[in-house]
């Protein structure tokens, strides 16, 4: 089988630089970093995640094997680096949040800490030109993935897997009936986009019994007046104090990483960026025409 290696191509270059950078982090890590609780083990598999990933379309390329794949490549590398750009993203907040905040003190360890910090930032910036790069240039024949409403669908799930991190640890949604409806709003959301995702990647679009462009349409309007709810009703229940809600507790400023009220906090602003996430997909998906795959 011919080794297909072609040195002009950019996308090259930049998965094999992801690659590297999220390699050296969780390498760095795992061997002197020190990882105490759960919030290293999810930075590991962010990196990890994101290496193991790019090794796999790496090879793909390399060895042009793309006809023969399970999925469609018109949708799932540009779909895989987002996910990768975002996973080494929040990573690369929440590691130095946990592992460095307060550390004064000179010691190895924290050195290794800020190598895999470093590294994970460059991770993130080396994915992200990844997504500029292989994203549908206008008038341009590309998969669904490639298109801005394809790549907001992926950030609209990865914000909503956050916002269920937040609201599980503690339990954040079980003291008014309101809140449980917020949570269903997450939820109804975040299973319609990743059906959408899946059906793109799998090439299943053509077998829906309606047209997908209107779906797409109708399901934005849908997922805006919902995620507008939500954004109005959990910050009511949560901070109004006629409601049951609570104001911030002096001991969260000395707090590593979030307390629980900064928790609440995180979730309201990512309600409302997923809002202003699901504006923009009913925007593009309104006027957006693309070539179905």
């Amino acid at each position: 089988m011919p080794l297909v290696i072609v040195h002009s191509n950019p996308l090259f270059w930049l998965r094999l630089a992801a690659m590297a950078f999220s390699c050296v982090a969780f390498s760095v890590a795992v061997h002197g970093a020190y990882l105490s609780h759960g919030t290293g083990d999810w930075c590991i598999f962010c990196w990890a995640f994101s290496f193991a990933g790019s090794l796999v379309v790496l090879l793909v390329e390399l060895f042009g094997l793309q006809t023969r794949a399970p999925v469609s490549w018109k949708n799932f590398p540009i779909t895989f680096a987002c996910y990768a750009a975002l996973l080494c993203l929040s990573a690369s907040i929440i590691f130095p949040l946990y592992f460095l905040k307060g550390e004064t003190r000179s010691s190895e360890i924290r050195d290794y800490r800020i190598v895999a910090t470093v590294f994970s930032c460059l991770a993130t910036v080396a994915y992200m030109s990844e997504v500029s790069v292989s994203k549908a240039r206008p008038g341009e024949v590309a998969g669904y993935m490639a298109t801005a409403p394809g790549l907001l669908k992926v950030c609209e799930t990865f914000v909503a897997c956050i916002i269920f991190v937040f609201i599980s640890d503690p339990v954040g949604y079980d003291q008014h009936e309101a809140l449980k409806y917020c949570l269903a709003v997450y939820c109804i959301c975040f299973i319609l986009s990743a059906a959408i995702i899946v059906l793109c990647i799998c090439e299943c679009t053509g077998c829906l019994p309606f047209p997908f462009a209107r779906f797409l349409s109708a399901y934005a309007l849908v997922a805006v007046l919902l995620y507008f709810s939500a954004t109005i009703i959990w910050p009511i229940f949560k901070f109004d104090r006629r409601h049951g809600g609570t104001s911030r507790p002096p001991g969260c400023s000395s707090y590593v990483g979030l307390c629980t009220w900064d928790k609440v906090m995180a979730v309201s602003v990512l309600t409302a960026v997923n809002l202003i996430l699901y504006v923009a997909d009913l925007i593009y998906s309104a006027r957006l025409v693309f070539v179905s795959v």
